[in-house]
């Protein structure tokens, strides 16, 4: 037979059209499950080209640095607590974390994740030594940045380490007037010492100080000696992660002595042995940071008093680290694991620490791949069962196909005897494969109710196994990752205006929101009926209730001192969206703080003017308002200009419609700003209306409520001017966030 006639052939067989079928079907599914699910808003351009190359998928996780300020190394609070602001990039608060991969790889220095951070300051100064690793080479190499207002904005001055072997935990200290480092290397099997000669960025091989690979070392000075802490999981009945030796000296270049109880700990990996950064001192007490690795590696810090430090007998007891848990899981930069903390005493008595931290356990993208890709084999396995099922493929291997190699057997024709076994091993499956479908169409036929309902099982678990492959091999880490302007992260307030009718929405609604990055703070406008105890919610982030004497629309924008960020997000509770989509308008509104940005443009346009909807925007080619009711905003530009008094009368209108607050304050922007364009539009990827299912909506009547909104309109024309004298294009903006 010809090839083109066994090519025909092959395409006209049953299965063929059954494999395209199924074909058809898989790749149907993974087109619809991304579309629903995957956000399809590009990342925003890199600032560099070599940006590019960096922050890639690593299985040692996404590690990022935060830094935090207490009056005590035992009151630690991050940055944002403490209101540190940048103009600048509108970061009002500068937020966690202060210095990443990308903050790395836009400064020229392409990384797939920064750890290990040890700070050394010199007066006003802070450095920041820490690993990087490199996104070309794939090792871990010493960076370091520099600080000159107190760690809210870092500039990356280079890499300082560059060896031919892994660096990490570059631990930096002073002796005689001189800057030391001394970074972990173990896979030289040995721990060098390296001197400062033009600080902080060129460094020399001081000295070999231990012929021993020793992991995450520190050098302190104590009661009169020079002590060396670290582990060495290469030795003989040492438990990997669980293991601590102690050596001394009378200077950090030695000569070393060990211990006499060394190793002074070997014990399980979560009890904290291996070291987890700088030790420090507190009131005359010595405390110890050691690592957790019971769940994942670098799962959390423990913190340990040391009570007694002889070269002869250690003793250290365990007491609260004193920083509060994450509460956003991968939403959070340190939601799943932190590892290493270094925290020193500042001139002005406060303390100063920094922490790495990551949002998903260790190995987490090989995990995801293990996971997606068995899902995609067993969905395969099931198409084709059923295919043999259904006889629309029939599992033969002719026999003519392993003849040629049926000859005398000798070492030169050992692969030909290979395939030969092969070939057998095949037409065994295939044999016991046709066998039990026979025994099973004996029993189960297709063109039965039992046949049809086998048959719809499998379909439903080979689209389930599609979807779980498709959401792990290409659905990232499942995070919702803030969007940083300039290297700096911020936070905003989540405002909702509600009453006790819409209960079940809030608490959906503060569940849900509570776990965005970026949001700071839920206060709830109380409106109208009995306020609810703030513990009767689920709320990741502190959530404030302020009852309001009247049911006033007004009162959405009441000022409110309390309010900690200069960012607000309105958002009606009977709204849910993403985080991404949260995050993306947080973003623009960074970038544009004097405006208002929001999901919900709208038109006013005609004479008079009347009230129009997406739908007709989309179709006029641009918009002039956008609905404050899931909308960013400046609290302080926004809220003041309500309240004025030239506010008056508008709000008036407000209360006696009981309607177009949101109107009113589009009409105050564009007749007050300075700026020609005063709002900007973020398309969601999708959102949900939850009040259609609760029937407690304002605007269930849309014709009447689009009329009541044409009228207000009318009046606030006649107050403040024109608003449909500028509108505003979709996809305007290069973020291709508005189309």
């Amino acid at each position: 037979m010809s090839p083109g006639r066994r090519w025909r052939r092959c395409v006209r067989s049953a299965g063929f059209l059954f494999a395209a079928s199924a074909a058809l079907l898989l790749g149907s599914t993974v087109a619809l499950f991304a579309w629903l699910t995957f956000s399809p808003f590009p990342k925003p351009l890199p600032l560099s080209p070599s940006s590019a190359s960096g922050c890639r998928p690593d299985g040692e996780g996404s590690w990022s640095i935060g830094l935090f300020y207490g009056d005590s190394p035992f009151s630690l609070k991050p940055i944002e607590f403490w209101n540190v602001w940048d103009n600048e990039t509108a970061a009002w608060p500068v937020a966690n974390p202060v210095v990443t991969c990308a903050s790395a790889t836009d400064a020229g220095f392409p990384s797939n994740f920064v750890a290990d951070p040890f700070l050394y300051i010199q007066e006003d100064i802070f450095y920041l030594f820490f690993e990087t690793k490199n996104s070309v080479t794939l090792q871990g190499d010493i960076g370091v940045a520099m600080s000159k207002d107190k760690g809210a904005t870092w500039h990356h001055l280079g890499i300082v380490l560059d060896e031919e072997w892994h660096l990490s935990y570059p631990y930096v200290f002073s002796y005689q007037d001189l800057i030391y480092m001394m970074p972990e290397g173990s896979d030289k099997e040995d721990l060098r010492l390296y001197r400062a000669v033009n600080f902080p960025l060129r460094w020399t091989l001081e000295k070999v100080i231990l012929k021993k690979p020793l992991i995450d070392s520190f050098i302190i000075n104590h009661q009169g000696y020079f002590w060396l802490f670290g582990s060495d999981f290469s030795s003989v009945g040492a438990k990997k992660n669980g293991e601590l030796e102690i050596w001394y000296s009378s200077s950090p270049l030695g000569p070393w002595k060990p211990h006499k109880q060394n190793p002074v700990r070997n014990m399980d990996k979560s009890l904290g042995a291996r070291n987890a950064g700088r030790p420090f001192t507190y009131k005359g007490e010595l405390y110890r940071p050691g690592q957790d690795c019971g769940g994942t590696y670098g799962q959390r810090i423990r913190l340990f008093k040391v009570k007694v430090l002889a070269k002869d007998e250690y003793k250290e007891v365990e007491v609260p680290l004193g920083l509060d848990e994450p509460q956003k899981g991968s939403n959070a930069w340190n939601g799943a694991r932190y590892h290493h903390l270094d925290v020193q005493q500042l001139t002005s008595d406060q303390w100063v620490a920094v922490m790495d931290g990551d949002r998903v356990p260790s190995g987490d993208v090989v995990r995801r791949l293990l996971i997606g890709y068995s899902a995609f084999g067993a969905a395969i396995v099931l198409v084709i069962l059923s295919g043999v099922f259904l006889s629309a493929i029939k599992c033969n291997l002719p026999l003519s196909q392993c003849l040629h190699f049926s000859r005398k057997r000798s070492d030169v024709l050992q692969s030909q005897e290979h395939h030969l076994q092969h070939c057998s091993l095949f037409r065994w499956l295939c044999s016991h494969l046709n066998n039990m479908t026979s025994l099973l169409g004996g029993r189960i036929r297709p063109n039965t109710r039992t046949g049809q309902s086998i048959l719809a099982i499998i379909f439903v678990v080979v689209v389930s196994l599609t979807c779980i492959g498709t959401h792990y091999v290409y659905g990232g880490n499942g995070a919702g990752e803030a969007y940083s302007l300039k290297g700096h992260y911020s936070q905003f307030t989540l405002v909702t205006m509600t009453y006790d009718a819409r209960l079940w929405n809030l608490k959906m609604y503060v569940k849900h929101y509570s776990r965005c990055t970026s949001i700071r703070e839920i206060l709830v406008v109380w409106n109208k009926g009995q306020p609810p105890n703030v513990t009767r919610f689920d709320s990741a982030v502190p959530l404030r209730i302020r009852v309001e004497k009247r049911n006033s629309l007004n009162n959405r924008f009441n000022v409110d001192p309390s309010i900690k960020t200069r960012a607000v997000l309105e958002l009606d509770n009977d709204i849910m969206m993403t985080c991404d989509n949260i995050e993306r308008g947080f973003k623009i509104w960074r970038d544009h703080p004097e405006r208002i940005v929001g999901f919900y443009p709208r038109v006013a346009e005609g004479r008079p003017l009347r009230y129009r909807d997406e739908k007709y925007a989309r179709k006029q080619g641009g918009y002039n308002m956008i609905l404050t009711g899931a909308a960013f905003m400046d609290h302080k530009l926004a809220f003041e200009r309500y309240w004025s008094n030239d506010a008056k009368i508008g709000r008036d209108i407000v209360d006696k419609f009981f309607n177009c607050e949101d109107l009113l304050l589009n009409f105050l922007y564009a007749n007050a700003s300075s700026s020609r364009k005063t709002i900007e539009y973020v398309k969601p990827s999708w959102a949900l209306d939850t009040s259609k299912f609760s029937g407690v909506a304002i605007s269930r009547n849309t014709q009447e409520h689009y009329q009541v909104r044409s009228e207000c309109l009318a009046r606030f024309s006649e107050l403040y001017g024109d608003l449909a004298a500028n509108k505003w294009s979709f996809g305007s903006r290069k973020d291709g966030w508005d189309v």
